[in-house]
């Protein structure tokens, strides 16, 4: 099952990005040597990775839309080459300081030579621990000097902070940083938009064309709401906090390419109803829920056909909640986009295998690709749940929480989905699967996910959710190491952690919430075991994609 990717793979990925100059100051690899000091190594990072075709059937695209798809995919290329110099620094120069394939296979999954799995473990030895802010602050700054700066940007999604001659900060903004590749990409959008089928989808691409060349993304953000009857759509431009380990305020550039599976959309699209209703019914004091999310969200199913940048790194995205922005979130809602041939892939290769070696054989029925796809899907409505600002004045739970709030959000997206999983097939509403099927999947997904590593947002969330059903005696394990989940226990354990975080969140209290992740958010040895187990089976971590216009025949 588990497909070796080798030094032809390695030339494969390499042919997706287009290479560009571009700035960075990272230090770089000088003797080749040590690159390939351990290629026994190097092969089996490697097949920790399962190798997948990104395809989609599009015969039912007009040619225009087809030909806009071109222009689509020459768009991300360019997100992709500005996310490498967010991460590392000049992509080109980089990758030529490896002369190793499957070393130079392996930092393009980790755009760098740190591995994102192994809690960015440097496996180049000429580089040392990762700059927590990446590439968006000076390595050498301090937390006090950021914090003593004076200038209003400093804290924007889409600035970086650089250095004057005498040696001050100073804010950059990223259409300026990144001028060439945001021109570039501005007016190919704007060529798309003059081809695409939809005249919302039309509009939302002329607006981002715009908002590249002056990051000015809200008035886009409010367009993108609006696209409902699209054949083709694109998520691009300064997104996601993830590659910032240091404050978590920097967006790092990406890009998706999908097209749209009508028929699963048109049966996730009566859910979004039922937000402002699941809203007022979390298990939380009213205070905490007082926001009401949009009503305007809908829910989509879509199979990707490209992805470029932060959401290509390493662990691959499954499903989407966006925009991120919270006032538009609690004005007009959000859109929530599941990956559907990105999902399957996870699930036939990881998800099913794991559960092969770790559920107790009586539960293994219950482990199905529908809970797995509902699971997810309530995980995305869930971002936009809770509550976004702050109950006491120190602003947005975003800012409040800084470099900690990406693990405690996607702990809350996770916790929550499962909870409004089971209001809804209380309430008759969600019929779809049997409500096992979704605990026992949900319990194999943390298995999943855990495996990303404590450096991963999504990892360390998962962490914290295995300890805290353990304590709770949500699951147990059996004598031949497979473990069983008690569903009465594991519903509240649920309820409970998410009572909880909601909470550190509506209260912004950043010492609290760091205080759960750290201690909480930890491989314990009996744990760790087990995902020994699974790397022993060679069942692989995550995907990585043979991806481009030529898989769909353009």
């Amino acid at each position: 099952m588990v497909k070796k990717i080798n030094s032809l793979l390695s030339l494969i990925l390499l042919s997706i990005f287009v290479i560009s100059c571009s700035m960075g100051t990272q230090k770089k690899t000088t003797d080749q040597e040590e690159t390939s000091s351990e290629p026994i190594l190097m092969q089996k990072n490697l097949q920790k990775y399962v190798s997948v075709k990104l395809t989609a059937d599009i015969s039912h695209l007009s040619d225009n839309e087809k030909e806009m798809l071109k222009l689509l995919f020459e768009a991300s290329k360019l997100m992709d080459d500005i996310f490498w110099m967010q991460n590392i620094g000049v992509k080109e120069e980089f990758l030529a300081t490896i002369d190793d394939p499957d070393t130079r296979a392996y930092a393009m999954i980790n755009y760098g030579p740190w591995d994102e799995m192994a809690n960015l473990k440097p496996f180049i030895d000429t580089y040392g621990e990762k700059p927590a802010g990446s590439e968006f602050y000076p390595h050498d700054m301090t937390e006090e000097e950021f914090e003593a700066f004076d200038d209003p940007n400093k804290k924007s999604l889409y600035t970086l902070i650089r250095r004057n001659d005498d040696g001050s900060l100073k804010t950059v903004w990223y259409h300026e940083a990144f001028n060439e590749q945001v021109t570039k990409t501005s007016e190919l959008l704007k060529k798309a938009s003059e081809l695409a089928g939809d005249k919302e989808f039309a509009h939302y691409l002329a607006l981002r064309s715009e908002a590249l060349l002056t990051d000015d993304y809200q008035p886009s953000d409010f367009a993108w709401l609006d696209v409902k009857n699209n054949n083709v759509d694109l998520v691009i431009g300064p997104i996601e906090n993830y590659t910032d380990q240091l404050f978590g305020y920097k967006a790092a550039q990406e890009a998706y390419i999908l097209i749209k599976d009508k028929e699963w959309s048109d049966k996730l699209s009566k859910y979004a109803t039922f937000l402002p209703q699941l809203q007022k019914e979390l298990p939380v004091d009213p205070v905490y829920k007082q926001e009401t999310p949009g009503s305007d969200a809908d829910l989509n199913a879509y199979d990707v056909v490209y992805y470029a940048g932060d959401c290509n790194l390493a662990g691959k995205t499954i499903a989407i909640n966006l925009p991120n922005d919270e006032e538009v979130q609690l004005e007009k809602g959000s859109r929530k986009l599941q990956l559907k041939n990105t999902m399957r892939a996870k699930f036939d290769h990881i998800l099913v295998p794991i559960a092969d070696q770790l559920i107790a054989e009586d539960q293994k029925k219950y482990i199905t690709f529908d809970a797995f796809f509902s699971n997810i899907m309530f995980h995305e409505v869930s971002h936009g749940m809770g509550i976004k600002n702050t109950i006491n004045g120190q602003g947005s739970v975003r800012h409040a929480l800084k470099e900690q709030y990406s693990a405690i959000e996607e702990g809350k997206a996770d916790i929550l989905g499962l909870y409004l999983v089971t209001k809804l097939h209380e309430m008759g509403e969600f019929t779809e699967t049997d409500l096992m099927d979704n605990y026992v999947t949900f319990m194999a997904g943390i298995f999943r996910s855990v495996r990303f590593g404590a450096s991963s947002a999504h990892g360390k969330a998962n962490m914290v959710r295995f300890n805290f059903f353990q304590e709770k005696g949500a699951f147990s394990k059996n004598e031949n190491g497979t473990y069983s989940i008690d569903m009465a226990k594991m519903q509240e354990a649920s309820k409970e952690l998410t009572q909880i975080i909601l909470k550190l969140q509506g209260d912004g209290d950043y010492e609290a919430t760091k205080k759960l992740l750290a201690e909480k958010g930890v491989i314990m040895p009996d744990l760790q075991s087990d995902l020994d187990k699974l790397t022993e089976a060679g069942i692989p971590v995550d995907i990585v994609f043979e991806q481009g216009p030529e898989m769909l025949g353009l």
